[in-house]
């Protein structure tokens, strides 16, 4: 589930006409002031970081003008770490003169498969804690969502949870107002504690979380959500790569997220890649009884393309300062290894590994993967394991842990500079990738192993050399599944003549800042 920023939730809440105070999100100390300027009046500074509790980690603080608000924001806001995640957003609002605090919320409720409204005449706690103090002053009612939370409906809630008069009526208003920001969002959550009366009788929306289902996310650009997963933090600028380049591939999974960054090798950090979550879970934890710290968590499962297995290496390989490669799922995989260890062999070669790596390719045709995996990176700096789904996770790991404490780091391993090459023929593949052949290369190749190889069997020999046997257009639609076998084969059994180019939006400019 995707979060949204307070700031975010309250946008959408003011334009569904839901009474919020004044105010907007500030990005420096002097924004800040120039915000408090613009209100006029005492005003609450509010950190935008997701989590629950802020006033006590100092993520709340107040001033009675602008000169304390930016005085106040650059010295205990703004760069400080507030419950484990740094503070780069300021929501500066309006200080209100509270009457009294509420808590309501819109959850769907997953036993009734149905939106639950929950509302409570008393807040400003969680709803654990409210409902165990306070039980009668909580109510709850389940909403048909092809029809809503009609007005009458929201008035019996108020009543049933002790409101009268004008409260009564100003709170169930807020309520279907509330309930319709939930649906037009395709929220999973939407609470507000507290929503609160103030002394002038209006009803507020003091605060406001929104959870997002990650599955609508892609109907709804305007809740600017970069990364649809659950985060307990802003995503990384790796997470955002990772995710951009999977969000619009459909073929099998491809999860990664950034556990650390900024580490050196005296952490003894390694980069992991899973394939199914259970394995995946059990080989981590093989990883970390040998002494390592995980930098990320990915999993490439779901029977996905080489293609997707490539970006995910590529995208592991980019963090600074890991002491290995530890590549470890489930070891009943029923995707066919082959692909996997093309895509592992297309990334390593690229990057030309530099650190020691185990990996357990255990499923289909598993045996073919190791061959491949072993055999084309011989040549290759660094150390490199393969095993299959009869050696444990937990052996795999230890023989990391040998082949890192054996490592020299710093010996010298320059990549050999590349041959130049033509690109004589060429077509699109389904994730803006290209494949090309030097056909000066492929007249000297004896195999033809692009073509023996090709997965999709879309290629076939024209005059000796490789051309589509399907128009351009069907490559470029999915019929090219990107298989690497035109690169991976061609380099290991054929002449060098076949490349494809994977694009990674983001990843060069990531590695250039980084270097």
């Amino acid at each position: 589930m995707a979060r949204l920023y307070e700031y975010q939730g309250k946008a959408l809440l003011r334009r569904a006409g839901v009474k919020v105070p004044r105010g907007r999100p500030a990005y420096s100390p002097a924004e800040v002031a120039a915000v408090a300027y613009e209100i006029g009046a005492p005003v609450v500074l509010k950190a935008q970081v997701f989590v629950t509790a802020r006033a006590a980690a100092g993520g709340i603080q107040f001033a009675d003008n602008a000169m304390a608000a930016e005085r106040v924001a650059g010295r205990e806001m703004f760069g400080r770490t507030i419950k484990g995640q740094r503070c780069d957003v300021v929501l500066v609002e309006e200080r209100l003169d509270i009457a009294r605090e509420m808590y309501v919320a819109v959850v769907v409720d997953n036993d009734a498969r149905k939106p639950l409204v929950i509302f409570s005449s008393v807040g400003g706690s969680g709803v654990e804690e409210i409902a165990a103090a306070h039980p009668e002053a909580l109510v709850k009612r389940d909403v048909e969502s092809a029809r809503g939370l009609y007005g009458y409906e929201a008035r019996e809630l108020a009543r049933r949870a002790g409101l009268k008069g004008r409260e009564l009526v100003g709170v169930a208003d807020a309520l279907t107002k509330l309930w319709r920001v939930a649906r037009d969002a395709e929220a999973r959550a939407v609470e507000i504690n507290p929503l609160v009366i103030t002394a002038g009788g209006e009803v507020v929306a003091a605060d406001c979380r929104i959870t997002a289902d990650d599955y609508a996310v892609f109907r709804h650009p305007e809740l600017a959500v970069a990364v649809a997963r659950e985060f307990d933090r802003p995503p990384t600028e790796l997470d955002l790569i990772a995710y951009n380049a999977e969000k619009d591939d459909y073929r099998g999974t491809f999860y990664f997220v950034q556990l650390e960054e900024g580490f050196g090798r005296e952490g003894r950090y390694i980069g992991f890649h899973g394939a199914g979550g259970g394995g995946s879970m059990m080989s981590m934890d093989a990883a970390l009884a040998e002494g390592f710290n995980i930098a990320n968590f990915c999993d490439t499962s779901g029977n996905p393309p080489a293609s997707k297995v490539y970006r995910a290496a590529r995208i592991i390989l980019a963090q600074k300062g890991l002491v290995g490669y530890f590549g470890s799922g489930s070891g009943v995989a029923s995707q066919e290894q082959f692909h996997s260890a093309r895509g592992l062999v297309k990334a390593f070669r690229e990057v030309w590994l530099n650190v020691p790596c185990v990996e357990r390719l255990g499923g289909n045709r598993e045996e073919r993967a190791i061959q491949i995996l072993t055999e084309y990176t011989k040549d290759l700096p660094a150390p490199l394991e393969c095993y299959g789904k009869d050696t444990s996770a937990r052996y795999c790991a230890r023989r990391l842990r040998e082949l890192v404490d054996g490592y020299d780091y710093d010996a010298a391993r320059e990549k050999p500079p590349e041959t130049p090459r033509d690109s004589s023929y060429s077509f699109k593949t389904v994730t803006g990738g290209t494949v090309s052949y030097d056909y000066a290369r492929c007249d000297g190749c004896q195999t033809k192993v692009c073509v023996n190889e090709c997965v999709p069997g879309i290629l076939e020999l024209d005059g000796g050399r490789p051309v589509l046997n399907v128009s351009e257009e069907e490559a470029a639609r999915g019929r090219c599944t990107e298989c690497l076998a035109c690169e991976v084969e061609c380099h290991a059994r054929g002449n060098g003549g076949g490349k494809i180019t994977l694009p990674i939006p983001g990843l060069g400019e990531y590695l250039t800042k980084t270097a």
